[in-house]
């Protein structure tokens, strides 16, 4: 009798309860393969496979048991898909395909490219990263000129604004739908200003105890003092420094007046410190924080434009196996998706061709077709944003801020 037999067995029990539970699958599936049990742990790791046929743990579950049960189709399929993945390698995979294996796996992937990687990280906030400046940044042409003209241009001559007794530093908001690429402008702009890049996030500030989160405010500042040329990246700002107005909290009251504090109090010197936010509800930001002298420079970021959506749609499906792709034609077949959106649409596809892999036993490379049926049932996320957005542009502009939203709004026909 196996030690792993009681806890077999109340696994079972529990699955009858929850089949589908991916958990309680992988758990039983690893305790029948430590007995041995190889060809009911199989069965298992492809019921995970159904639901998630990107499931590493799975594939990798599979190929195990599908080579001690001498099943060696199955088990070179699953491998390739794992290479597909970019989990494994073809140069340093322990797990043996035969001559002829090899060859017939090659001729059902024609176009197979081996990498290391399994998606495209659009921001990483380790400073190993590479750098990344605006040229990174695929189509969006009017959005980078608007950057040089307003932001990029003045901050990057500092002797043109000691001329006219103008401190090298500043505020920027970005606002936009959600997944349209904010956090990698504002990375993209610590690349072209070489300075340093600390993001900030509300669970970076907020604390339970009175008075903690405004000293916490206030130490993310001097950091980034110390850390000087250096942006300070404000993301879904509306949080941190929405309008006094609506909050009830006095907790919350005192944070954004804290953050106002910091951006122009006569006690501290923020030259060299670049201050920017994003957010997705402009509306929502206290109006004391967009006042000349804090987030003075305001930049719309839409939906990437079919060039830009080019642009990721070839990064995405860079790291992929890939069979005559027409990237032009589907970029223009998803007008309105935003970065998250397209990278969604991959998503969807792969799992598609990867369930079709795992039911065939072959390995195939992505192809247009495969990009149908997604296209079907997504929609553009960004359509809910602008139906809110429309309503601040169109009755509650007084001030202009939004004519660049509204003008959008217009030409788009949204």
């Amino acid at each position: 009798m196996s030690k792993n037999d009681s806890v077999i067995a109340a696994l079972e029990v529990a699955l009858q309860a929850s089949p589908e539970d991916i958990g309680l699958l992988a758990h039983l599936a690893q305790l029948l393969c430590e007995d041995e049990r190889d060809e009911d742990a199989l069965p298992l790791y492809q019921q995970m496979l159904v639901q998630e046929p990107a499931n590493v743990t799975a594939l990798r579950g599979a190929r195990q048991c599908a080579e001690k049960l001498g099943n060696s189709a199955m088990s070179a399929a699953y491998n390739q898909l794992l290479v597909s993945l970019g989990q494994e390698s073809v140069e340093t995979n322990s797990h043996v395909v035969s001559a002829n294996q090899q060859t017939k796996s090659s001729a059902v992937v024609p176009n197979l490219r081996v990498v290391g990687g399994t998606e495209v990280d659009h921001l990483a906030e380790e400073s190993s990263e590479p750098e990344i400046t605006l040229a990174d940044v695929g189509g969006m042409e009017s959005v980078k000129r608007r950057l040089h003209l307003s932001f990029l241009g003045p901050l990057s001559n500092p002797e043109l604004m000691a001329t006219y007794g103008k401190d090298v530093g500043g505020g920027l908001l970005l606002y936009g739908p959600p997944g349209c690429g904010k956090t990698f402008i504002a990375r993209a702009l610590a690349g072209e200003l070489r300075a340093n890049f600390l993001s900030i996030g509300l669970s970076d500030v907020l604390d339970m105890y009175i008075g903690e989160s405004e000293r916490r405010l206030h130490e993310l500042f001097e950091e980034a003092r110390r850390k000087r040329p250096a942006i300070l990246f404000f993301d879904e700002l509306d949080a941190l420094g929405q309008k006094r107005s609506q909050l009830r909290n006095s907790g919350m009251r005192s944070v954004v007046n804290q953050l106002l504090s910091e951006m122009d109090s006569i006690n501290t010197d923020n030259k060299n410190l670049f201050i920017i936010g994003a957010t997705n509800h402009p509306w929502d930001v206290d109006a004391a924080l967009k006042r000349p002298g804090r987030f003075d420079r305001t930049v719309a970021v839409f939906p990437p434009d079919q060039q830009a959506r080019s642009y990721i749609l070839q990064s995405l499906l860079a790291k992929r196996p890939t069979e005559d792709i027409d990237i032009a034609q589907l970029a223009g077949r998803t007008k309105g998706f935003s970065g998250a959106d397209l990278k969604h649409l991959v998503e969807s596809a792969v799992e598609y061709v990867l369930e079709s892999c795992i039911e065939s036993g072959n390995v195939r490379p992505l192809v247009n077709r495969d990009f149908d049926k997604p296209l079907k049932d997504l929609r553009p996320s960004t359509y809910s944003w602008f139906e809110t957005a429309r309503n601040y542009a169109m009755f509650a502009n007084e001030s202009g801020a939004y004519d660049e939203l509204l003008e959008y709004i217009r030409a788009h026909k949204l």
